[in-house]
């Protein structure tokens, strides 16, 4: 196993002042087959709250996929970029509901579309998003690029350098990064320390490796991590040793 090495703090001190949190959709569906579940989605945002509550700025893209992705519907012949374009649809569904039920809590969210649907969400500009950070705690960053062929990770990555996020937090089901699937092979290889490069070559799918690609070219840190662990975000932010970090 690599070594981890992260900031030294006090359980008082946060080591991010803006922070870009990725979702994927499946999370938002708890134990159910699809769509959004209450009490997952309360429970997240719950999560989001404590960061905001100390007062950091989190940039969030939440993905699609328990509504709708190109590569689950594939068998029914769609063409790719209605499919891409639906998928993009499902993410505006999730920023909708997590900013409705973060503004419930008492959080100022404001939600954005890169998928343009003005009667709905306003349109993505970095300029737009960056300037609602002034007046909001989150800001949501939906309909992907904004375009088909990329993920909502690339999207993640590119917004995170668009509005001057100093981390993107890849929040997963696993604890730390490995080279194969630990559930089905005893022997996969932890790493709790990885270089953007050591990523690629190794094409570890922990992520769209595009979005890796953008990271390393901004320099931008991603930490992989189990937010379905309690706790663990919130520790995440403070620099705990948690997850994986690709730098």
């Amino acid at each position: 196993m690599l070594e981890l090495v992260v900031h030294m703090t006090d359980d008082s001190t946060l080591c991010y002042k803006r922070v870009m949190l990725k979702l994927s959709g499946e999370v938002l569906q708890g134990p159910s087959q699809g769509g959004v579940d209450g009490a997952t989605l309360r429970s997240m945002c719950a999560d989001v709250k404590k960061l905001t509550d100390a007062g950091i700025k989190v940039a969030m893209v939440i993905g699609g996929g328990n509504f709708w992705r190109f590569r689950d519907q594939q068998e029914l012949g769609f063409d790719r970029v209605l499919s891409d374009n639906m998928g993009m649809i499902a993410t505006v569904m999730n920023a909708m509901a997590f900013q409705e039920a973060l503004t419930n809590m008492g959080v100022r969210a404001k939600a954005f579309s890169a998928l343009p649907m003005p009667s709905v969400l306003e349109t993505y500009t970095p300029r737009g998003a960056r300037s609602a950070f002034a007046d909001y705690d989150v800001v949501i960053c939906s309909g992907g690029t904004g375009n088909p062929y990329f993920t909502t990770d690339s999207a993640a990555a590119l917004r995170a350098l668009e509005l001057k996020c100093e981390v993107m937090l890849k929040a997963t089901k696993v604890d730390y990064v490995c080279d194969k699937d630990p559930k089905k092979f005893p022997d996969a290889q932890t790493y709790t320390t990885l270089t953007y490069t050591q990523v690629l070559e190794m094409g570890l799918e922990v992520m769209d490796l595009a979005a890796v690609a953008i990271a390393r070219e901004g320099k931008l840190p991603i930490v992989v991590f189990n937010m379905q662990t309690p706790g663990n975000l919130e520790k995440v932010a403070r620099g705990e040793n948690i997850g994986t970090t690709i730098s």
